[in-house]
């Protein structure tokens, strides 16, 4: 029952209140020890007093995430929605600038978009510091102009997506806002006043003539001129602010586009050379592959190659070996034949050498002998002693 939000309060933006805090922030802030024991039964008149204890502001901090006193009163008022004219209060509260700073955060989740800048956007002239508390724990030096600034041209605040809002220009646009006006302005029109007076007493004073002065020149006719000069000059000024926030969208727009080329064109390489190493991978397999089977061709044919040579040089030693193989057969023949055999063999031999001897070769006589050789040589018969 702590956590529901009061029967009474409208949707704002088409939905519940709280749902706009995130869902896990939501549930860290029911589980904070500060919002049990702090924000429990608070209503619209005794939340001031816990926001005029703040002393910091801030979303979440530490390794847990837990949230700030100031979230939990940001949650608490998102709960029981108080009226509008509390929380003008809060944001119009001069002597506590939290109080201010609550009451223009809460305005800026839930109020309109002609409330948000005709209350927010005076506060630029609130120039005091505000600690605010960071992720890490530490506290950074921060001011209320800043913190409005933020809410209004920032999506992000206080760990919390702010909802979208219309450009000023915009609602200017349409009427519904009127241009707004620096407190400064009244300022430096009383200046001019001022200087634009003191300009004509001394034209009185130099002898001119008052009725053609103020025939021609009244002061309170060069004061319309020159405010709707500056009226003039301050339109222009924000037709150059909408301009420079038009280029720079279409700025924002070119990047986007440029990166989204970038990424096209890094995947369509990427592509490409994934492509490419497949196809060279597929080519060096093949070449793999014919280099093996030229290999093995190579092989076939060096191994066929001198299986044909072993088989010529085979068959050369066979067919010489069947002639020496003969001369073997016959000298084993010779050599394991018979005595018998063996005994002409020699008588053979006897023969032959005897025949020899017959030549007249081995005649005493040197001459007759050398006359024989020369003899035999030619096929003639030895000289007979």
């Amino acid at each position: 029952m702590a956590n529901r939000t009061d029967p009474a309060a409208k949707s704002i933006r088409g939905t519940n209140p709280q749902n706009l805090v995130e869902k896990i922030l939501r549930s860290k802030i029911y589980q904070n020890t500060y919002w049990k024991e702090q924000c429990f039964g608070l209503t619209a008149e005794t939340l001031v007093d816990k926001a005029m204890e703040l002393d910091h502001l801030g979303g979440t901090f530490g390794g847990n995430r837990k949230p700030t006193p100031f979230m939990c009163l940001v949650m608490k008022m998102l709960q029981i929605q108080p009226e509008k004219d509390i929380v003008v209060e809060f944001i119009k509260n001069e002597d506590y600038k939290y109080v201010r700073a609550l009451g223009a955060f809460y305005l800026r989740l839930t109020g309109t978009d002609t409330d948000v800048y005709q209350y927010l956007e005076p506060l630029y002239n609130d120039y005091r510091k505000l600690r605010q508390k960071l992720a890490d724990g530490r506290y950074s030096l921060t001011h209320v102009d800043e913190l409005i600034d933020e809410l209004l041209t920032k999506d992000y605040s206080c760990d919390i997506a702010l909802p979208r809002i219309k450009k000023r220009w915009t609602l200017e646009s349409i009427g519904t806002l009127e241009p707004r006006r620096s407190a400064l302005e009244d300022d430096f029109e009383e200046e001019e006043d001022k200087e634009e007076d003191d300009q004509a007493m001394d034209g009185v004073e130099a002898g001119g003539n008052d009725k053609d002065y103020y025939r021609g020149r009244s002061p309170t006719r060069d004061r319309d001129r020159k405010r709707d000069s500056h009226r003039q000059y301050r339109d222009r000024d924000y037709d150059r602010d909408y301009d420079r926030d038009y280029d720079r969208e279409r700025g924002r727009g070119r990047e986007r586009d440029r990166d989204r080329d970038r990424d096209r064109d890094r995947d369509r390489h990427r592509l490409r050379d994934e492509k490419d190493y497949g196809r060279d991978r597929w080519e060096r397999e093949r070449d793999g592959r014919d280099r093996e089977r030229r290999d093995r061709d190579r092989g076939r044919k060096k191994s066929r190659s001198r299986s044909r040579s072993r088989s010529r040089s085979r068959d050369r030693k066979e067919r010489g070996g069947d002639r020496e193989g003969g001369d073997h057969r016959k000298r084993h023949t010779r050599n394991s034949a018979s005595p018998r055999r063996r005994g002409e063999d020699e008588e053979t031999r006897k023969k032959k050498q005897k025949k020899v001897k017959d030549d007249g070769t081995d005649h005493p006589d040197p001459e007759i002998a050398e006359q024989n050789r020369i003899r035999a040589s030619l096929g003639l018969k030895p000289l007979r002693p």
